[in-house]
């Protein structure tokens, strides 16, 4: 198995727990506010602190590892991180304004929770939301290493 497959692997992994929890909190009708933080039992809390994880975890793993080695597959060449995002935005598999986006959110989350409660729920409220993005990221991310290897599929 090489790098590029055990690595989509993961992603799959990471995308497909994203979804079960986007689905569970869905289910939960949470409006994100504090006062209704408060109601919430530990397990739902927990649901929404491994959606967080989940979300942080797949962005962090594509942009450090899977875009490189997706670049590298394809025979193009970068030298430094800014060139392999501009390279990946370049191919279509992400916007490179609304990835910094989420990676601002994402730092503003792990440094402001719980201190900032009301700020820290409208952040996570945002990751939620933007969902559908990231997971069209994942299916042009596997759509990509496709075009390489025909039998990378996601499903």
């Amino acid at each position: 198995m090489n790098i590029l497959t055990k690595q989509l692997n993961k992603v799959k992994k990471h995308y497909e727990a994203l979804k079960e929890y986007k689905n569970y909190i869905d289910n939960m009708r949470f409006n994100f506010t504090k006062e209704e933080f408060f109601y919430l039992d530990t397990p739902q809390k927990g649901v929404l602190e491994a959606y967080l994880k989940r979300f942080a975890s797949l962005q962090d793993y594509l942009g450090a590892k899977v875009f490189k080695t997706l670049l590298d597959n394809a025979g193009i060449s970068y030298t430094k991180m800014s060139e392999v995002l501009t390279l990946i935005e370049k191919e279509g598999i992400i916007s490179l304004e609304k990835w910094i986006e989420f990676r601002n959110i994402r730092n503003e989350l792990e440094h402001d929770y719980p201190d900032e409660l009301q700020e820290a729920l409208k952040d996570l409220k945002y990751c939620i939301k933007e969902f559908d993005f990231m997971e069209e990221v994942v299916f042009k991310v596997f759509e990509f290493a496709g075009k390489y290897d025909e039998s990378i599929k996601l499903s």
